[in-house]
């Protein structure tokens, strides 16, 4: 009677798991909820800037800015460069900066001041990084840059589309969760009465782009995915691409989880490509 009993105590919170998965799958499968096409498509290319386009989230949004029409030029500041970013500059539409001090932008006034939009990938893991590395990092470098952008930018509506994460709070009791959330407040605070917009993206799993995933990631992104709690990184570099094209619908403060995230990548493909670059 017991190894019954004892398979009956480990299989039920399985059982329990995987019904509750089936259910949130098919959830997702009649949710058809979607974005609405454009009105009008501006019919002049932007020009955008990167930063933090080495890492995993950045290196599929450049991928995904690299692919479209909407945008003309990419602006890469970065401390080092990537194979992409060298395939970028030899296409003509990337220029590359090297940059490493991220609290002083005095260096690349030039750069940043008639780009349209700013995609900010910036970021570090927690491990073996104190709270205050880890806030001036996710606070002081981005709140840094935009008082400079803002003083130099010769246009007359940007935008800043900032990194966040999902299930962040204030009174959080871990560390990394208060401060992504103390950065939203200070770059949402700065913009406000401005010509400048701060959007922000709240992912929970970002795959990389499928050449550079392993198998570990893949799994992770594959079993997220259908639930809605995982997007590719280049998803998110298409979410951004089709919100600054959107302009004025955005409001700054605004801040867009993973379905949301995916919905306007959607919106994005549709305007553009039947295959998914991802």
């Amino acid at each position: 009677m017991k190894l019954p009993r004892l398979k009956t105590v480990l299989l039920t919170p399985l059982v329990l798991f995987a019904a509750i998965y089936v259910v949130l799958v098919v959830v997702v499968l009649l949710d058809d909820r979607t974005v609405e096409p454009l009105s009008e498509i501006p019919d002049h290319p932007i020009t955008i800037a990167i930063f933090g386009a080495s890492g995993t989230a950045g290196d599929g949004i450049l991928k995904a800015a690299l692919a479209s029409p909407d945008i003309e030029k990419i602006h890469v500041i970065t401390r080092r460069s990537t194979a992409r970013m060298e395939a970028g500059m030899t296409s003509g539409k990337l220029k590359l900066t090297l940059h490493t001090d991220y609290l002083d932008y005095a260096a690349i006034t030039e750069q940043i001041a008639a780009v349209d939009a700013v995609y900010w990938a910036i970021g570090t893991s927690t491990f073996g990084v104190d709270e205050k590395t880890y806030g001036m990092i996710h606070v002081d470098f981005p709140m840094q840059f935009v008082a400079a952008w803002s003083s130099v930018s010769e246009k007359p509506n940007i935008s800043f589309h900032y990194i966040s994460s999902s299930d962040i709070s204030a009174d959080s009791s871990a560390m990394w969760a208060r401060e992504k959330v103390r950065a939203e407040n200070s770059l949402f605070e700065f913009a406000e009465g401005s010509n400048l917009r701060v959007i922000a993206y709240r992912p929970d799993y970002i795959g990389p782009t499928k050449e550079e995933a392993h198998l570990g990631q893949n799994l992770l992104y594959w079993f997220f995915a259908p639930v809605r709690s995982a997007v590719r990184a280049t998803q998110i570099g298409q979410a951004m691409i089709e919100v600054t094209i959107r302009g004025s619908e955005f409001r700054n403060g605004d801040k867009l989880g993973t379905g949301k995230i995916i919905r306007y990548s959607e919106a994005y493909d549709r305007r553009h490509q039947p295959e998914s670059i991802n």
